[in-house]
């Protein structure tokens, strides 16, 4: 089954690690054929990848595109959700943590992806919550 792609224009896409961008009027690609790819919207560059949930899927998505560094960025990922499973007890979050696991496990890159974006909202919570006790605690001092 081929998968159909309408992109913007001007819109960045990856397949197989090589960045290409649309010319200037809306098109449809089809794809025939197993290819590794992600929407520039759906691209996270090595600085953004700045939260344990990022730096998850920053693993994930280079083994999705970059086949010859994939073991380097199996051994980060796991790394990276270890340390995020460790530091999390709720039941749903950790349930996702380890849907992406399989899937990485299983080769599945772009669903573990889809997985990870699940995650972020749950980690924003949590992020924003912490900052402003931060910035109080810091105010009383």
């Amino acid at each position: 089954m081929a998968l159909k792609i309408t992109l913007k224009p001007g819109e960045k896409f990856v397949i197989n690690g090589a960045v290409v961008v649309n010319g200037d009027r809306r098109t449809s690609l089809l794809i025939q054929n197993k290819v590794s790819i992600l929407r520039e919207k759906d691209v996270l560059l090595p600085d953004e990848a700045n939260t344990p949930v990022k730096r998850i899927y920053f693993d994930v998505m280079m083994m999705y595109l970059d086949e010859d560094t994939r073991e380097r960025h199996m051994a980060n990922f796991t790394e990276h959700v270890t340390q995020f499973m460790s530091a999390i007890t709720n039941r749903e979050a950790l349930a996702q943590c380890v849907a992406i696991v399989e899937d990485a496990n299983a080769g599945r890159y772009y669903g573990a992806l889809m997985s990870c974006k699940k995650l972020l909202p749950f980690e924003r919570e949590r992020l924003e919550y912490v900052a402003p006790r931060q910035a109080v605690g810091a105010a009383r001092s």
